[in-house]
């Protein structure tokens, strides 16, 4: 397969940056329009069923559009999406959730935002991407941040060992986030891999509440938020639009653009986001030490992001699956070059196991 252009390099990684900042500020609105809900009589079980539920909805028109009638693609990469749905959506909230009954929520938060070290590491350890000094400077940067902006500094947080595990639980599923949404081997577009998952997530958060392990409780009194007040459907709406459809595809976008490593640190900015929206929305405002922590953040982003080859071959297309005669849709038109399919030698299995 012929090297993208360094011209076309660098306008799919500047894509890339644009959907990853989108994806981080709709992930991390999702949080005070939850708190929101709770607050008027919502379980966070109840939010997140109808979170991913909505989501599912929504994106069935253009999913499905998507395919364009291309059905062998969907029935090739239905263990990748299984997995996608399993961990990095279910998985990952309902793990989270579990966590946060036993541990401080910062606490947790961090546990689970471990999952770019994870990231480095796997992709270190399976394909050979070592890190560079500036990335693995960057990743200590941005951690450090983290526990700032947290505010995990000060005071004693409750440790529980099943909490912690709950945690781990969470940050393996963020981590097969960034992995496969990294990849375009199964030439799924990203609007259709999204969906699926989403689908799988709906069906699976469906069985834990209703067999109670996901306690689940509805209500319909009006959301206060500090500057609006919202009919519950209102905030539900924007809970399944923004925060999940729309947050979910363009973050599978953005990783693909991007590579895994370099897209889950820039999902710490997620982290900032959510504190930005809960003191907009609900009247959470941070404190000086959580300011510096978010500066050191976005620093350790930067680190990692000029720490990252410019070479093109982060998030460059892969091949078209062999048999087939498409080339994934992750880039737009005129990015993606020709394709020796006879020469490409991927396998026709899914890729679970080689995301975000």
């Amino acid at each position: 397969m012929t090297a993208l252009t360094h011209d076309a390099a660098r306008v799919n990684r500047a894509q890339g940056l644009g959907f990853a900042l989108l994806s981080a500020a709709s992930f991390g609105l999702s949080g005070s329009l939850a708190r929101g809900l709770m607050d008027a009589g919502w379980t966070a079980g109840a939010a997140t069923l109808v979170r991913v539920a909505i989501a599912a909805v929504v994106l069935t028109v253009p999913a499905l559009l998507a395919l364009r009638g291309r059905w062998v693609l969907l029935r090739r990469a239905a263990g990748t999406v299984i997995a996608y749905g399993a961990f990095a959506v279910a998985g990952a909230q309902l793990f989270y959730f579990f966590a946060v009954g036993h541990l401080d929520v910062g606490v947790a938060l961090l546990i689970e935002y471990l999952s770019p070290i994870v990231v480095v590491g796997y992709l270190w350890a399976t394909r050979g991407h070592r890190p560079g000094r500036l990335t693995l400077l960057g990743a200590v940067v941005a951690m450090s941040g983290l526990v700032l902006l947290l505010d995990l500094i000060g005071g004693a947080a409750d440790v529980s060992l099943v909490g912690i595990g709950w945690a781990l639980g969470a940050m393996v599923g963020a981590s097969v986030y960034f992995v496969i949404s990294g990849s375009t081997s199964t030439g799924l577009p990203p609007v259709t891999l999204a969906w699926g998952g989403l689908v799988v997530a709906a069906a699976i958060l469906g069985a834990a509440a209703a067999t109670g392990v996901l306690p689940v409780v509805f209500a319909t009194n009006t959301v206060h938020l500090v500057p609006v007040d919202m009919p519950w459907w209102v905030a539900v709406a924007l809970l399944g639009v923004i925060t999940s459809a729309v947050a979910y595809v363009v973050g599978i976008a953005a990783t693909r653009r991007l590579g895994a490593r370099l897209g889950s640190f820039i999902a710490l900015i997620e982290v900032l986001a959510a504190a930005l929206f809960a003191w907009a929305l609900v009247g959470q405002q941070p404190a000086p030490v959580q300011v510096a922590g978010a500066a050191l953040v976005l620093a350790g982003v930067v680190l990692v992001k000029l720490g990252e080859p410019d070479d093109g071959l982060a998030g460059a297309p892969e091949p078209a699956l062999p048999g087939t005669d498409v080339v994934p849709d992750a880039l737009p038109a005129g990015i993606v070059d020709e394709v020796d399919l006879a020469d490409s030698g991927l396998p026709m299995t899914d890729v679970t196991l080689e995301r975000s």
